[in-house]
């Protein structure tokens, strides 16, 4: 595998693009489990019926999606930098920075082409969720639902992905690329003899 390059511009999209999707995973993982508006329900039902006040399981559920509310404000604000970001990652090759790399080309490894095609796979996967949770937001409400329904799914590449791309820079440094990660954080490679 030819020796990359990775630019201070490239370094910065990638760390920005990494602690974004962590931030936004934090926030799904928080709104699927302990900010669940059934648990923070049940919780504010144990509590209140302690204190000799009653409300419905509606208006429990209600106050439940108000408090986590805050928190899901940083998944919609971080999804809109997160667009930002990927729509200079899609620019910055125009200027002849931060070029994709082609799974097609003839003189690839089988490993290599996979690589660079799970990134394409990647970034189809990204457009696909920026643009459903932008339409969430701000499209038409008839398309709402369905925009919904593929943007959850958006869960399952993401973690996918991650355990992919992970498991792929562990197993690079430890055979051919030592020094792939110093690399990535500094823009030196750092080698262990």
């Amino acid at each position: 595998m030819k020796d990359r390059d990775y630019t201070i511009v490239f370094r910065l999209i990638h760390w920005a693009i990494a602690i974004c999707m962590l931030l936004m995973l934090i926030t799904i993982f928080l709104r699927l489990n302990w900010m669940n508006k059934n648990h923070v329900s049940q919780i504010i039902q144990t509590y209140i019926s302690t204190i000799g006040v009653s409300l419905t399981q509606d208006q429990s559920i209600t106050l439940a999606k108000a408090i986590r509310e805050p928190m899901w404000e940083w998944h919609i604000k971080i999804g809109y930098i997160l667009t930002a970001l990927f729509s200079i990652r899609f620019l910055l090759p125009l200027i002849g920075s931060c070029k994709f790399s082609n799974p097609f080309q003839k003189l690839l490894s089988a490993k290599e082409k996979f690589q660079f095609s799970v990134y394409i796979v990647f970034y189809a996967c990204i457009v696909i969720t920026l643009t459903t949770g932008l339409l969430i937001e701000h499209g038409p409400k008839s398309i709402t639902d369905t925009a919904e329904d593929i943007h959850v799914l958006s869960i399952y590449y993401l973690i996918t992905y991650l355990i992919l791309h992970l498991g792929g820079v562990i197993m690079a440094e430890l055979t051919n690329q030592q020094g792939i990660i110093s690399k990535m954080v500094s823009g030196k490679r750092n080698t262990v003899n």
